[in-house]
């Protein structure tokens, strides 16, 4: 048997070796074109060098071409680089349209006139336990002295506590005698002052137009935004000379006078003032008269 086994191997080693002839002939005449010889031990050796030299081709063509990219999760260093300054673009582009909008609704409040309304937050500490101590909150008379200088100092610094008033000077937009005072209370946040038609309508300070455009109450309105968060406001003019992002001077026509708008009885223009989306009084810093 082992003999046999032998034998056996021998065979298979010897029909490896075996030489083959490899004719390919005419189809039509028969004659001969190629012939060579070959044995199996040289087809399994040409497969094993041709599939091996596929796969070190196929690897380096995707190594060092972008046909990587095309597999997936893979992806090329610069691709990466791009999403990451994409989302930090993204994240940019969201704080700017965060900062817009607020811009935008301070804005709204200005020309329909909404005051900003704090919102008390209610304390989550339950206090039913806790003793209720009586404070003296009244002030004494040191206090009350010191309350009227700083009253006197700050009366006509309202729009920026650190600000003078000479750093904030301002211009009457025109001259006329004032029909409608500022009052708040009844959510009058200007002052009307009576014009004829088309008096020049004169910027209070320097500053950009941030609106300039028609309204249905308040008729043609321009909007002007000065340093240190203050903006004036000029409505139911019969005509605007000035565009938004426009940057205008002191002393410079933005608007002609008139009686445009749903609320308005007669040539006038209503001036307001507004500091960080509060009103304040014209009054106060200019005159008009």
């Amino acid at each position: 048997m082992a003999k046999k086994h032998r034998k056996n191997k021998k065979n298979k080693k010897r029909s490896l070796l075996k030489k083959y002839r490899l004719l390919i002939l005419n189809n039509e005449t028969f004659e001969e074109q190629i012939n060579f010889k070959i044995s199996p031990l040289n087809v399994v050796i040409i497969l094993g060098v041709s599939a091996l030299l596929t796969v070190i081709f196929t690897t380096l063509l995707i190594a060092f071409t972008p046909l990587k990219e095309y597999i997936p999760g893979q992806s090329s260093t610069e691709l990466r680089k791009e999403a990451t300054a994409l989302i930090y673009k993204t994240d940019s582009l969201e704080n700017v349209l965060n900062q817009n909008e607020v811009y935008f609704k301070s804005i709204q409040r200005v020309l329909v006139g909404d005051t900003i309304t704090e919102e008390k937050q209610k304390d989550t500490i339950k206090t039913e336990n806790i003793p209720e101590e009586k404070v003296d909150f009244s002030p004494s008379e040191e206090d009350l002295k010191l309350r009227k200088e700083v009253e006197q100092k700050e009366k006509y610094n309202v729009l920026n506590p650190a600000l003078d008033k000479s750093d904030y000077k301002l211009f009457s937009p025109a001259r006329g005698s004032i029909t409608q005072n500022y009052d708040p209370k009844h959510q009058h946040f200007g002052v009307d002052l009576s014009l004829s038609e088309k008096t020049p309508i004169k910027a209070t300070a320097d500053g950009t137009v941030i609106f300039s455009e028609w309204s249905a109450e308040t008729g043609y309105v321009v909007i002007l935004e000065h340093r240190h968060g203050l903006i004036s406001v000029y409505k139911h003019n019969s005509s605007l000379t000035k565009q938004q992002g426009q940057h205008v001077k002191e002393g410079e026509v933005i608007a002609m006078s008139g009686n445009t708008g749903e609320l308005t009885t007669g040539p006038h223009l209503h001036f307001e003032l507004w500091k960080n989306g509060n009103p304040v009084d014209p009054t106060e810093f200019l005159e008009f008269e």
